[in-house]
């Protein structure tokens, strides 16, 4: 317990002082490269790779193997009991795969999908105590009326290659439907289960929403399995405050990650231009988006006055430039050794896996430079899991948005 105390506390310092970790104050010096018009690509220009390749990294030399490919939009992975993956689609499909091989027919029983623009199906987790009641738990854009979506959160059980007794456990307000969404699930430890919900983007639109406690939008909610709202959330019988919030201030939160000692919520923000964030959330804290961040509009424009408040919560790393944060895991298994108690943060623009490392106390080892793993790929990094035999494994996008049915998942093992 004193050892998790002090990662906690050194982690939580870092967020105030700003040192030794390369936080956004000491990264805010590095300069942001104006950002042009990019010319027009033709499509697949970048291939995704056909079969195993050997790639050597900063620190060990490693095989990465596609395990499944065609694959439209794939969001987030979850491992059964089993070893069996289960991907969500964005367009609204659930898939397994069995054995290392991707089942052609998918999972049946999903809720209908507003997948519009970037909206769709998007977070999946399993219950903790799965292997008792198969349930499992998605997150998607759920259709409105008058052009309106929510973000939902449905429960079902998993029989075979079929959901049942499934339903909305959670619905969000109706807004008029943002060009883009995110939703991501971590159960805590204590049986509680974190639900992000973004859809903050525009800093003048709907970024006020983050820092409107009326709604749920820019936040991270903390819910019951049944989707109820735990007694002891930070704004219960707070007037004005929706009950389920946990923190509020954010913009887009593609991943979430419980540290494997601390047992704290650690977030991953997709910011604008030089944006991006990876935040320790504490109950009813603030992350500023977008009245204090440092991130700046596509025209090189500061998006707020100021980068740092006193009343709210600075990151505990900020990305300059944006790699397009995705999803975030720790690596605590043994199949590499030099990259345990790293986080392993997706990049979607930075089309690479980043790993972060940190010493037995939680600070950064910033004698040592960030890795950029698998930039050979040039792929768009989605998600990314630690899986039960130890061994990392991640979605990718395609090269750009339009590649979309070039999704893939793929496995990282050491190369013999």
């Amino acid at each position: 317990m004193k050892s998790a105390t002090v990662w906690f506390a050194a982690a939580l310092l870092c967020m105030v002082i700003g040192s030794p970790v390369r936080t956004a104050q000491s990264q805010a010096r590095s300069p942001v490269p104006p950002q042009g018009a990019e010319p027009a690509r033709p499509r697949y220009q970048v291939k995704p790779p056909e079969g195993p390749q050997v790639i050597e990294t900063d620190t060990v030399r490693v095989r990465v193997v596609p395990l499944a490919r065609g694959l439209d939009h794939p969001w987030s992975l979850a491992f059964l009991p089993n070893g069996d993956i289960l991907v969500t689609e964005r367009p609204g499909r659930l898939r397994i795969i069995r054995g290392g091989v991707l089942d052609a027919n998918p999972i049946t029983g999903v809720p209908p999908v507003f997948a519009v623009s970037l909206q769709g199906l998007m977070g999946v987790a399993l219950h903790p105590k799965f292997v008792d009641n198969k349930l499992i738990y998605l997150t998607y854009s759920k259709r409105g009326d008058q052009g309106l979506s929510a973000t939902a959160l449905a429960r079902g059980r998993l029989e075979g290659n079929m959901l049942t007794d499934v339903r909305d456990i959670f619905v969000t307000e109706p807004w008029v439907a943002p060009t883009a969404m995110a939703s991501a699930l971590v159960f805590a430890r204590d049986g509680s289960l974190y639900m992000s919900v973004g859809g903050a983007i525009n800093a003048t639109t709907s970024g006020q929403l983050a820092q409107d406690p009326r709604n749920h939008y820019g936040k991270i909610l903390r819910l019951r399995d049944d989707g109820g709202v735990p007694p002891d959330n930070p704004f219960v019988g707070r007037a004005g405050y929706k009950p389920e919030i946990y923190s509020m201030g954010h913009r887009n939160q593609l991943g979430l990650a419980i540290h494997p000692v601390t047992g704290a919520l650690w977030e991953s923000e997709n910011g604008p231009q030089g944006g991006d964030e990876i935040n320790i959330i504490l109950p009813g804290r603030n992350y500023g988006w977008p009245v204090a961040s440092y991130g700046r509009e596509y025209s090189g424009a500061p998006i707020a006055e100021t980068p740092v408040r006193r009343d709210m919560e600075s990151p505990v790393i900020f990305l300059v430039p944006s790699i397009g944060a995705s999803g975030i895991t720790f690596y605590t298994g043994d199949r590499f050794p030099t990259w345990k108690d790293s986080l392993l943060v997706g990049g979607l623009s930075g089309r690479a896996i980043h790993r972060i490392k940190f010493n037995k106390d939680g600070w950064e080892e910033t004698y040592r430079p960030r890795e950029y793993m698998l930039t050979d790929l040039k792929q768009r990094i989605r998600d990314v899991k630690q899986g039960p035999d130890g061994l990392i494994y991640f979605l990718t996008n395609g090269f750009d948005l339009r590649d979309s049915l070039e999704g893939l998942v793929l496995r990282i093992e050491p190369a013999e």
